[in-house]
């Protein structure tokens, strides 16, 4: 588990802050223990304080208390937020009463605490659904610039170092959007080599996958690939992309080779973009079960800021290695503006 500790140490070294909707979860409040007790992260525990207080006192969590914690439903900035919802929202005619009510909703909290620059990203989805993780990170946070299309990467360590950086991909899209079109799919596939640099500290080599190797099938499904890579070079003409290859033309060397001679990147790949949400999601669940391959993630990208959603059958553990690559994705959304 290299990587996962690399990423831990970047986000030690660069402390971010980052907000916790559902506080009161038990998975959620022991990994935020460990968080503080190792200085991962600094972070924003939503839910009523006595209930956090009385939980982390039953389970032995002591460091809870490094944490801020905010009560949804009585604290300084309530009005605050509330106008900036309605401020944000009233082209699509809220109103104050409504925006006062959303407030409360710890996922609408969250999301208006990291717009008004009070924190730097988010975890939920231990308890809640994608669609309600999601829907106000996209009403209050937005996408990126130059994007419009939010998608999901998973984090793939395996058992094959001849692929990949030493076994390490970043497959996308995995988890958001069911058939991409071209210019969908020249986002995800810009925004999975972000989160390859970002979050696993790759030089990303992006493998536009498909049925067909360089014309070998015929198809519309192959031409949107074709059309999809043509994009993804206008949107970042430094990216190291190249497609469509088939899988194996794409991972192995000698196949590559053969299939796609003078590619820069046939047999090299290290960021696989998939042609739809079907092949993602399956592709890297047999990966993960055949190959006992880690897979971390679905790592959300094309969010201005880091919100990333959890399986509410997570573990412990899968929330303490999410909050770390979530600091991470904040680090390196603030470099991006940055300019550096």
């Amino acid at each position: 588990m290299e990587l996962i500790e690399q990423l831990i140490a970047r986000a030690k070294a660069s402390k971010q802050r980052i907000v916790l909707p559902e506080g009161t979860e038990e998975r959620t409040l022991k990994a935020a223990n460990q968080i503080l007790t190792d200085g991962v992260a600094d972070l924003i525990l939503l839910g009523n304080p006595d209930e956090i207080r009385r939980l982390a006192k039953e389970w032995g969590l002591g460091n809870i208390e490094k944490a801020t914690i905010i009560d949804p439903e009585n604290h300084p900035k309530q009005e605050e937020y509330a106008q900036l919802l309605c401020e944000l929202r009233k082209k699509k005619g809220m109103t104050i009463e409504e925006a006062r009510k959303l407030v409360l909703d710890p996922l609408y909290l969250g999301c208006l605490i990291i717009k008004s620059g009070d924190a730097d990203g988010q975890l939920a989805g231990a308890r809640n659904t994608t669609g309600n993780v999601l829907r106000p990170a996209l009403q209050i946070i937005k996408t990126s610039p130059g994007i419009t299309c939010v998608s999901g990467a998973m984090l793939l360590l395996t058992h094959a170092p001849e692929c990949g950086d030493n076994g390490v991909l970043v497959m996308g899209d995995v988890a958001v959007t069911p058939v991409p079109d071209a210019g969908q799919l020249a986002q995800i596939a810009v925004c999975t080599a972000r989160t390859a640099k970002a979050v696993a500290g790759l030089t990303p080599r992006v493998a536009m996958l498909s049925f067909s190797t360089k014309g070998s099938a015929k198809h519309e499904v192959v031409d949107k690939v074709v059309e999809a890579l043509a994009m993804a070079k206008e949107m970042d003409p430094d990216l190291l992309i190249d497609g469509e290859l088939q899988a194996d033309a794409a991972l192995v060397p000698a196949v590559g080779a053969g299939k796609a001679p003078g590619s820069p990147i046939a047999g090299r790949a290290n960021v696989l973009v998939v042609p739809s949400l079907e092949v993602g999601n399956i592709s890297y669940k047999l990966v993960q079960r055949l190959g006992h391959a880690t897979a971390v993630g679905p790592i959300l990208q094309g969010i201005a800021r880091p919100v990333n959603d959890l399986s509410r059958g997570c573990s412990i553990d899968d929330v303490y290695k999410m909050i770390a690559i979530t600091a991470n994705q904040a680090i390196a959304a603030k470099e991006l503006e940055a300019g550096k």
